[in-house]
């Protein structure tokens, strides 16, 4: 099964065909179905104990070998890397914030900064999502310019829209990290194949919608169909919201399924990367949202 979010879906916790072949059949009795092999290295994910492990290696024979007993993913490794990841995109979005002022005097010098980082760190995105192997320095530098541009911009919000903007945004990404996180583990949130469909048919569609109103905005004018202002904007903010939640818990599962199949420990980075990607991606909504709510009073 593959994420929604990019870095997974290109590398690491979704090879080959898929992420472990959650397309295999049900085994028959008395045995695994016909074209799978059970998982005979390490605890597979639940549900489905006869998928094919992609990281254990094959010997010369073509014979299945346990992966590494050393250097393998864990859930420590992840909230490591995550945390060094989140650590420079708060610090380089705070000294964005004390040091690009958006007064009157600097508020076109510091905005053209911020859009300059934000694509740069785009292209840096783009760089890692289709690498073969984690890059820590490049996800690293897409943290540290990505926080520039949140930096910046949360600052023109919370200065000129919606006092008190960013810290709202901040609070309610944690919230909804948090309530993810507690809603995967009790088993409230179950992600399989239908699970990703749905969450993939509605981000192609608010992604495509989003675009459309992009290009209405820059050659029409105004706000384009109006899909991110008044009664619209306040509702796509919603399900953009809603969207990057259902992200996360894809997000949870892959990296669960990747330590229960014992990863090589450097795709811990990976998890990083993508787990910050989709926590960017829920701050920026609330922040809109937030600033439609406030900026309508």
């Amino acid at each position: 099964m593959r994420s929604s979010n990019p870095v997974f879906s290109r590398r690491g916790f979704s090879r080959d065909n898929g992420y472990a072949q959650f397309h295999a059949q049900q085994p028959q009795a008395g045995g695994p179905a016909v074209g799978t092999q059970a998982n005979p290295y390490g605890q597979a994910p639940a549900g489905n104990p006869y998928a094919q492990n992609p990281y254990a290696q094959q010997d010369q024979y073509g014979a299945p070998q346990a992966p590494a007993t050393t250097g393998r993913m864990t859930m420590d490794d992840v909230i490591m890397r995550t945390a060094t990841t989140l650590g420079v995109l708060i610090v380089t979005a705070a000294l964005a914030w004390a040091l690009l002022p958006v007064d009157d005097a600097h508020l076109t010098t510091s905005y053209g900064i911020a859009i300059g980082s934000g694509l740069v760190a785009m292209v840096l995105g783009f760089v890692q999502a289709f690498k073969r192997k984690a890059s820590p320095p490049l996800i690293l530098a897409y943290a540290a310019l990505e926080g520039v541009f949140l930096g910046v911009l949360s600052s023109v919000v919370d200065n000129y829209i919606a006092s008190g903007a960013a810290m709202q945004a901040v609070l309610g990404t944690m919230a909804v990290f948090a309530a993810v996180l507690i809603a995967y583990k009790a088993g409230w949130i179950r992600v399989n194949r239908r699970f990703y469909g749905f969450v993939m048919a509605a981000a192609m569609g608010f992604v495509l919608l989003m675009a459309v109103n992009l290009l209405f905005a820059v050659f029409g004018g105004g706000d384009g169909l109006g899909f991110r202002s008044g009664g619209l904007g306040i509702l796509f903010g919603v399900i953009g919201i809603l969207l990057g939640a259902c992200f996360l818990a894809l997000d949870f599962k892959q990296v669960e399924d990747g330590i229960a199949y014992g990863a090589p420990k450097d795709e811990a980075w990976l998890a990083a990367f993508g787990l910050t990607m989709t926590l960017v991606w829920i701050y920026m909504e609330f922040l809109r949202l937030i600033a439609i709510l406030q900026g309508n009073d």
